[in-house]
């Protein structure tokens, strides 16, 4: 592997490790805070789950601009998710959905970080081009691709199940206070 395909890969893996950061905050808030994600918050992530196999891909089938492609697209529409939940809480006085982290709601956040991984992608398309990489079809193989792959499959899995517990196999609760299928 060469020097300006571990550049790739290795910004890759950083914005699949980012991606799985984002899940397991998310997921902590669900688990051992009791915030149960209302439907909106279940599509961001969704799109971030998306978000992260597109940065996947790239690491496992090797880098592509259709890969990238993916992220991009799957930004756009979680903030564009993002967007519709910060505009229905955007009255005076509205509390806002759930709790806060840093003085800003997840869905916030969420619209935060969609722009941040499109500003990202930029960044790492921009280094490929100065460094004079190019789109490879090697892989990324080693432990710590390994490690990243299955916590980042693994944190999917685990926010489908819970997902799954939650609706069931009907409409999510508005505004949800207990898991649909644990009563």
């Amino acid at each position: 592997m060469s020097e300006q395909r571990s550049v790739g890969a290795s910004l890759n893996m950083l914005g699949l490790l980012g991606i799985s950061l984002i899940l397991t905050v998310a997921f902590y808030y669900q688990l051992a805070l009791g915030e149960l994600p209302c439907p909106l918050c279940l599509l961001q992530r969704a799109g971030f789950a998306a978000i992260g196999t597109g940065f996947l891909f790239n690491l496992r089938l090797g880098e592509r601009g259709s890969h990238y492609a993916m992220i991009l697209i799957a930004s756009l529409v979680t903030g564009f998710i993002a967007i519709r939940q910060v505009s229905l809480h955007l009255a005076p006085g509205d509390p806002g959905y759930g709790t806060t982290l840093l003085g800003l709601h997840f869905y916030t956040w969420a619209l935060i970080a969609a722009i941040g991984v499109v500003c990202y992608v930029a960044l790492v398309l921009v280094i490929k081009d100065v460094t004079g990489a190019r789109d490879g079809d090697t892989a990324f193989n080693g432990l710590a691709s390994n490690a990243t792959f299955a916590i980042f499959v693994l944190l999917v899995a685990l926010n489908l199940l819970s997902t799954v517990l939650e609706c069931g196999a009907g409409q999510c609760d508005d505004n949800p206070v207990r898991y649909l299928l644990l009563r």
